[in-house]
């Protein structure tokens, strides 16, 4: 597996799926066109660009082409790094026919041909020592009334919408977004500051 210093978007759960077992790295999707209508998603990537670097990797299809367009629009930022893969013709494993243009995915893509475009666009391979990644656990949303308590989903939304965050992130999710856009001591006066309001 190959750690990388950036967050990588993808269209879908699949995408998502094959990337987690080549990559180390917090990956987001786009859930297809859904990414169009969803502005807490988009202020949220724009929040983490402002502090990571952002990869699009988006299918070599149509519709992957309109997703990266939207998303270069929305995120105007030179830490978005555009990762093309190149259109290979095939079918993924789990469809029964190939998609309308007939290009492989994200998804069907090998995995040499996905750690070779991460290569060719400059993508940061971490081959050494950085920072520590913040440690936030499920414990400490327990500890703070944000996961697992009677008002846990409400107070989670709350805290999401003064984080300028969707709403709809799961607890998992949130421990993965907080991870990677703030430190430990961040964190902890953050969610400190907030249960005293």
């Amino acid at each position: 597996m190959i750690k990388i210093n950036a967050v990588v978007i993808v269209e879908g759960k699949y995408d998502k799926i094959k990337l987690e077992n080549i990559i180390d790295a917090l990956i987001l999707t786009t859930d297809g066109f859904r990414i169009f209508k969803d502005k807490e998603k988009i202020s949220m990537l724009k929040a983490i660009a402002d502090k990571k670097p952002i990869v699009i990797m988006t299918d070599s299809d149509s519709a992957g082409k309109l997703i990266r367009n939207f998303l270069k629009q929305k995120l105007v930022t030179d830490n978005v790094i555009n990762v093309y893969l190149p259109q290979i013709l095939g079918k993924e494993k789990r469809k029964e026919k190939a998609s309308a243009e007939g290009f492989l995915g994200v998804e069907g893509s090998p995995d040499r041909i996905i750690i070779d475009a991460l290569s060719r666009f400059n993508v940061c391979f971490e081959n050494h020592v950085k920072k520590a990644k913040a440690t936030l656990k499920k414990q400490d949303l327990y500890f703070y009334g944000l996961s697992g308590k009677e008002n846990s989903l409400t107070k989670r939304k709350a805290l999401l919408r003064k984080l300028e965050l969707p709403e709809n992130l799961s607890a998992n999710s949130l421990i993965d977004v907080l991870n990677t856009l703030y430190t430990d001591s961040q964190i902890k006066e953050i969610l400190e500051e907030f249960c005293t309001e």
